[in-house]
């Protein structure tokens, strides 16, 4: 298992010259706890922290198995969606869940 290097600074995030370097980088480094507890604190921080590319928000992050019941129609629906951005359907859910946390995280000044 590799270890990733902890990113707890905003100022420790270079600027990439391409995707592919970008895509490197994200590849040997992850966010700290460091990085989000100033993001509660620092409207900066937490403006970075939500430009940032999905994959590094929880890169290397261990994720947790949940179960979900959906209808079938709404199901339909995200696998039709999932399908025109070029994702999976739980990714997708996933992407949703985490952006409506954040948003309610924003409007009950929790971030």
């Amino acid at each position: 298992m590799t270890t990733l290097i902890l990113i707890n600074d905003p100022s420790d995030i270079p600027t990439f010259a391409s995707e592919a370097e970008e895509a490197e980088f994200w590849a040997t480094h992850e966010l700290g706890d460091g990085l989000f507890d100033l993001a509660a604190r620092n409207p900066e921080a937490a403006d970075l922290l939500a430009r940032l590319p999905k994959r590094s928000r929880h890169a290397g992050r261990q994720s947790k198995s949940t179960s979900l019941r959906l209808s079938a129609d709404l199901e339909r629906r995200l696998r039709h969606l999932a399908e025109v951005k070029g994702t999976s359907y739980q990714t997708l859910l996933k992407e949703f869940v985490l952006e409506r946390v954040y948003e309610e995280e924003k409007r009950l000044k929790i971030v």
